[in-house]
């Protein structure tokens, strides 16, 4: 699934967000996450989820009230449509359960809420040097400070985990921490042999996925926490991998691989299956990973953006958020469009892409000589790249329709090579062209390999840019950006006998500019609430090297014959666990650090430049990239172990933003499983204390441009120390700050100031908005602790 999911075609990702249907006899019977109010329990039930499970075998009992004792059994049997109970992040439980028994639900009392249960997906050799954090560039810097790691617990919601990778071995590792309570489940092919000091935990979840597509295949799925698609072995060696010497893919970025904080123990929680991962599992998850005493939880899945009190990953994160514990998750994989970015809800670090100073060149020369600049993972034959050969566009190669003329979507199914779409008598012995979308990229290799072809071309289309990633197609083949696809399709309808041949020149370090902003990384505004920034921050996500299952091919196409321990793979999947590693790091460093103040950490000492001090370029273009495309930056680790001040936010300070936002008492309960009194008067949204701050001049609604922003800070640093603000002010804007100094006098000390924001009355065009940023940074001589002030002018219609 990762080769098909972590990296997805944008313009033709489709997420399955409807319910879903039960696989027994009754055809209106779905799954369903029901949020309880747990203080009504009845004093007859000895816990919540014998109570739970008596209350959905009472259901067709209509005089039944929901905090009365049902009259039937307390025995422990369970109905076989109850799926999962929730005690720790959440209180509730899962069950299938029909149109008529959500009706008869939803009006007991005690009954927060009933959501659909909806299907999710998911969303290294060179990048811990890249990022400064290897032991031999800075020996006495986050890893000394952390001990890589080694006291801490990552969970990784994921499609679980191949143990035996030498990535996982427990090798000179201490005790486990004395805080961890939980356990290696036992399943197919998985024991508890399988768990060491480095794997401390392991469970699977599959209740909500099996309600969904009945009973699993067991030639295709393993039920066990054992990772068979390759997405979780990946993400789990990115963020705490062990050292290994001589990892490569085919050859290629072959050096020592190594995750993020490879001391940190891993806890793993398969919540995905080869059709994706269901919301129910994945609250399930969150509740045991909190329960078993994980310090970070990491998720590579996505879905479409929602309200939070419908988004079970938010409320799976805010309980875990309430229990000390980090939530990092991919913002997704829909860039460069605007809107795109999910996982927003702001007590989670949401993640996009950048790319590391690594590179897999691989040239395809026309027979006119054209060089046109592409990337593969191919080591080719010399007489292939030696010898031109015809050349042809896919969707000039779709089977005849229609007496001999390519009908419309003959040409476009060709265009995408979708499978059958090729004329084998057009394709046979040619290079094909395929325009990017519509199937994975390693798939089209694969139908024109079937058609005869003897090479394939991927190429960008429109909005996806410049952006290139390597894949390891299974025929010789190549990636291609939009420009220079658009320019092989001109060459090919212009000329009599097009050909080309291709160069693959194996793998190439200190590639500048780098880093860039992946073109596929999802970008805000977020949608939910333009006043929290997102994504969070910026993080490698391309091309990125780490474990990989035995058995599993690098492409996953079962034609595939190829094995490896390791494989390159691209996604904000794979960003996600760089910033969950190095939370880690700074949560060993740091113990009494809450996530908010981590999260501020990486914000505020996060940067907007290149590695040449050039600001930091979208690759989709490879024009200057905007706040809405990095966050506050590019993460940069050493610095954020030691960030002089800090953002803090508790849960008292989330619900206030709640209410500020104008969610209700119900739905703020929903969210937090705590009764929630808004005040008559309180702050306003943008007063949340975020590390960015976010203002809109909206001019329906405003006649004076002028806001005051109130924000507070914490003492992290030295005892005693003075800081002093330097405002880069955004274009259009005056922006001002109350008090200019700030002494403090002790670790911990907290002191607020006030953000001034005078914006000039800019003509916008209905139904449009113009953004600018600029900077509140403080600094006391050593920490320049920045902070981005964006400014949204709109005029909504």
């Amino acid at each position: 699934m990762s080769q098909f999911w972590a990296l997805f075609p944008v313009t033709f990702l489709v997420f399955i967000l409807a319910s879903v249907e039960s696989s027994s006899g009754e055809t209106d019977a779905q799954t369903y996450i029901i949020r309880i109010q747990n203080d009504l329990k009845p004093s007859a039930f000895s816990d919540a989820e014998e109570w739970y499970s008596a209350t959905l075998r009472s259901l067709d009992s209509t005089s039944q009230a929901f905090n009365q004792e049902p009259k039937i059994s307390h025995a422990r049997k369970k109905s076989q449509d109850f799926l999962h109970a929730y005690k720790t992040v959440f209180h509730g439980f899962s069950a299938r359960l029909t149109t008529k028994q959500v009706q008869e639900l939803k009006n007991r009392p005690g009954v927060l809420a009933v959501l659909p249960d909806k299907l999710r997906q998911l969303q290294t050799t060179r990048s811990p040097q890249f990022l400064g954090i290897s032991s031999s560039d800075n020996p006495a810097g986050l890893l000394k400070d952390s001990d890589s790691g080694s006291n801490i617990v990552i969970g990784l919601l994921d499609t679980g985990i191949w143990p035996e990778h030498r990535s996982f071995h427990d090798e000179g590792l201490g005790p486990i921490p004395s805080h961890w309570k939980g356990e290696c489940t036992e399943g197919e092919k998985f024991t508890k042999n399988h768990c060491n000091k480095k794997i401390i935990g392991a469970r699977y979840f599959a209740s909500g996925y099996e309600a969904r597509n009945g009973r699993m295949d067991q030639s295709i799925e393993v039920m066990s926490p054992r990772d068979t698609d390759g997405h979780g072995t990946h993400t789990a060696a990115t963020a705490a991998g062990r050292a290994v010497s001589n990892a490569t893919l085919l050859g290629f970025a072959t050096g020592v691989a190594a995750g993020m904080a490879p001391k940190t123990r891993i806890a793993v929680y398969k919540i995905c299956w080869k059709r994706g991962c269901m919301e129910s599992d994945i609250l399930a998850a969150f509740d045991k990973a909190v329960e078993d005493g994980v310090d970070v939880i990491s998720i590579s899945v996505g879905g479409g953006a929602a309200t939070y009190n419908l988004d079970p990953i938010a409320i799976g994160a805010f309980g875990a958020m309430e229990k000390g514990v980090f939530v990092s998750a991919s913002a997704g994989n829909e860039g460069p469009n605007k809107f795109t970015v999910t996982n927003v809800a702001p007590w989670i670090t949401s993640v996009g892409a950048s790319t590391i100073d690594r590179k897999f060149p691989a040239n395809l020369v026309l027979k006119d000589g054209r060089v046109l600049r592409g990337s593969a993972i191919y080591h080719g034959h010399r007489s292939f790249q030696r010898t031109p050969l015809p050349l042809i566009y896919g969707g000039n190669a779709s089977i005849d329709l229609s007496h001999g003329t390519p009908g419309h979507f003959g040409s476009f199914s060709a265009g995408i090579c979708m499978p059958g779409s090729l004329d084998t008598k057009k394709v046979k012995g040619k290079i094909v062209m395929c325009d990017r979308g519509g199937s994975p990229r390693v798939a089209k290799g694969e139908v024109v390999r079937m058609a005869g072809g003897l090479g394939v071309i991927v190429a960008n289309v429109a909005p996806l840019g410049e952006g290139l990633i390597a894949d390891a197609h299974i025929i010789p083949g190549l990636a291609l950006g939009e420009s220079d696809g658009n320019n092989v399709r001109t060459y090919i309808n212009s000329t009599p006998d097009p050909r080309a041949r291709m160069v693959f020149r194996g793998t190439q370090v200190g590639v500048k500019p780098a880093p860039v902003v992946a073109s596929f990384s999802s970008r805000g505004p977020n949608g939910e609430s333009i006043y929290v920034l997102k994504p969070d921050i910026i993080a490698p996500g391309v091309n990125i090297l780490a474990a990989w299952p035995d058995g599993v091919p690098p492409t996953e196409l079962p034609t595939d014959t190829r094995r490896t321990n390791f494989n390159i793979v691209s996604g904000t999947s794979m960003s996600c666990p760089h910033v969950s590693g190095i939370a880690a790091l700074l949560k060993g460093a740091h113990p009494d650090w809450s996530p908010a103040m981590i999260r501020s950490a990486l914000m505020t000492t996060a940067y907007m430049h290149d590695r040449d001090g050039r600001p930091l370029l979208d690759e989709t273009s490879y024009q200057e990239s905007t706040v809405w495309d990095t966050g506050a930056g590019h993460v940069n680790p050493e610095k954020a172990l030691d960030p002089g001040l800090v953002y803090d936010l508790s849960s008292i300070d989330f619900v206030n933003f709640l209410c500020a936002s104008n969610y209700s008492r119900e739905a703020i309960k929903e969210i937090t499983r705590h009764g929630a009194k808004c005040p008559r008067k309180h702050n306003m949204p943008w007063d949340i204390n975020y590390p960015a701050i976010v203002v809109v001049f909206d001019k329906t609604e405003m006649s004076d441009f002028n806001l005051n922003v109130t924000r507070t800070v914490t003492n992290v640093g030295e005892g005693a120390s003075s800081y002093s603000v330097v405002v880069t002010n955004p274009k259009g804007s005056r922006v001002s700050v109350n008090p200019p100094k700030m002494d403090f006098s002790t670790i911990g000390q907290k002191q607020s100031f006030v953000v001034q924001i005078k914006g000039d009355k800019l003509e916008v065009a209905p139904g449009n908005a113009v953004t600018e940023w600029g900077m509140v940074t403080w600094s006391d001589g050593k920490h320049q602790v920045g902070s981005p002030v964006i400014v949204v002018w709109r005029d909504v219609f």
